[in-house]
């Protein structure tokens, strides 16, 4: 596609070496953006005190950054702010929904197109761009509470808008508290997590991080964080999952299936496990031919799960019981 090029910035082709949990790609496109490189040597050490292997740590890419002399800022946004940074050279790292086994995701958003309303974005592979359109980048970016991340050299911060800094705490207590969550240190994530609410009352993506780890806990105060989360964003996806994993847990399948259908309404391809648990929760309501459909669902969106073929055998048992 032809770019608009007064309002598209051109971002540098950059390929993660390695799967760093502590440098994820869209702040080493950032960084390489702003003039800075190797910085893999940085992200193995600390990538060192992790268990995990894949995925990401954002405030460890973060803190990188800011040692490199960069400002931050976590906020949430909206479509006007991220394209007047476009305007001023400065790109954006977007939280945006995830694909088949993948939950959330981040991208950069690179430029728009004003003739075409359409939102651009950075794709890691040679001459290549995303465009889509701005009604369903907002659609998207809705669900997961319209989160932006702005990295930016400290000698041009008089040209970055001046948000709350509450706010702006508030939201990187969040990803501190994912990294607490990695190294299993819950009480401390529950603190932050609390801390961000206390900050900031609106901020609906620390209410469904701590629903998800009350969740873990087995906790009743887990339905509380997730429905006053809705209550502030009946978009948020993630809070109906989550709502539904809740009532699962407690045997309670007629709730769990209202609210993962109410997830699967709002983004049909965004998270392919949750088709097996609605599956799961349509077999012990003996819904049989509702299990089989959410199960075939299950593998068209994630084609290679560790559980296939246990899922195929379920199938065709299921298959066989209607056919007598």
């Amino acid at each position: 596609m032809k770019l608009d090029s007064e309002h598209t910035l051109i971002l540098p082709l950059v390929e993660n070496k390695k799967d760093h949990v502590c440098l994820p790609l869209a702040i080493n496109v950032i960084l390489n953006y702003w003039g800075e490189y190797d910085l893999e040597r940085e992200a193995e050490g600390r990538s060192r005190k992790y268990k995990v292997s894949k995925g990401s740590i954002f405030i460890e890419g973060i803190e990188i950054a800011e040692a490199r002399g960069f400002s931050a800022k976590i906020l949430k946004s909206t479509l006007g702010v991220v394209k007047k940074k476009i305007d001023q050279g400065i790109p954006s790292i977007i939280i945006m929904p995830g694909l088949k086994d993948t939950i959330q995701h981040a991208t950069v958003v690179t430029g728009y197109d004003p003739k075409e309303n359409r939102i651009i974005t950075y794709v890691p592979e040679p001459d290549t761009v995303g465009s889509i359109p701005e009604k369903k980048f907002l659609e998207l970016w809705e669900q997961d509470g319209s989160l932006a991340i702005m990295i930016i050299p400290k000698d041009m911060k008089d040209i970055n808008d001046k948000e709350s800094s509450n706010a702006n705490h508030s939201y990187r207590l969040c990803f501190e508290a994912e990294r607490l969550l990695y190294v299993e240190s819950t009480a401390e994530a529950i603190k932050n997590l609390k801390n961000a609410i206390d900050l900031n009352k609106n901020n609906e993506f620390a209410l469904d991080m701590l629903g998800s780890v009350y969740n873990e806990l087995k906790s009743d105060d887990a339905k509380d964080c997730f429905e006053e989360c809705i209550k502030l964003n009946p978009k948020f996806y993630l809070a109906y999952r989550g709502i539904g994993n809740y009532y699962l847990r407690k045997e309670e399948y007629s709730l769990a299936e209202k609210y993962y259908s109410l997830a699967i309404s709002i983004n049909p391809n965004r998270f392919g496990p949750i088709y097996k648990n609605r599956g799961i929760v349509r077999l012990n309501l003996n819904d049989n031919r509702g299990a089989i459909s959410d199960l075939t669902s299950y593998l068209d969106q994630c084609p290679n799960a560790h559980d296939k073929n246990n899922i195929e055998l379920a199938i065709k048992d299921l298959s066989s019981k209607l056919m007598r």
